[in-house]
């Protein structure tokens, strides 16, 4: 017996049409390939994080580029702090401080100070009759005597300087001598305190007869005298 063709209710059997032949319909196979729109989306995607990856590493590199500059312009810009550590601060400018002289009439120095010849001591002379302070200056001379006088230039403002370096009163008053000699440094007047010479109305010797320069008498001399260990200055002629 022929089998008989079971009827399949989802595959109803094609219709028979006259003058047409059976054709088997062919159905496009299936695929498994994705919705094109799937491609598009992924090249779109790659190209935004390679933009992204470039700024990232744009933005990198300007960072360092900015922090190396400001490091560099920092150390240039700051002293070394360590070399001015290693060295001292330097101690403030403090006021010279004026030595106080022996004030006479009175005891002006000592017979150890004077102990050696051409050794001298400086003071300040109070004048009695006119009650103003002179500088002065004793000597102790080559025979033992000591000889006081004033430092304030005979007749003018200016002090006198007892001068013990050779080398200084040949090059400022271009004068030699073998011993110290007083100077007026105003009009460069040299005055010996070995010699004799007289006052203006020649009345009388002073030491310190002028050797050279324009000079009117020897400087005005102070009597010393001596009461023990003290050097005393009397009186001013």
């Amino acid at each position: 017996m022929p089998e008989e063709k079971k009827f399949d209710p989802f595959k109803p059997p094609e219709p028979s049409i006259p003058g047409v032949s059976r054709a088997k319909v062919s159905t496009p196979p299936e695929t498994s390939q994705e919705p094109a729109a799937f491609p598009r989306q992924e090249a779109t995607v790659v190209p935004q994080l390679l933009w992204v990856a470039l700024a990232a590493l744009v933005a990198l590199v300007v960072a360092a580029t900015l922090f190396y500059a400001s490091r560099s312009t920092s150390a240039k810009g700051t002293p070394p702090t360590a070399a001015a550590d290693a060295q001292p601060a330097s101690a403030p400018d403090l006021p010279k401080q004026t030595e106080t002289w022996p004030l006479g009439p009175g005891p002006v120095a000592t017979a150890q100070e004077m102990a050696s010849t051409w050794s001298a001591k400086r003071f300040v002379f109070r004048n009695p009759g006119t009650g103003q302070d002179e500088p002065a200056i004793v000597v102790r001379l080559p025979r033992g005597q000591y000889w006081g006088f004033s430092l304030r230039e005979p007749f003018g403002n200016c002090e006198l300087e007892y001068v013990t370096d050779l080398k200084k009163l040949r090059a400022d008053y271009h004068f030699s001598a073998d011993h110290p000699m007083v100077g007026d440094p105003c009009n460069h007047t040299v005055y010996d305190l070995l010699r004799y010479g007289t006052g203006p109305s020649n009345d009388g010797l002073v030491r310190g007869e002028i050797v050279q320069g324009p000079g009117i008498r020897p400087p005005l001399a102070i009597e010393i005298r001596t009461q023990g260990n003290n050097v005393l200055a009397v009186r001013e002629e």
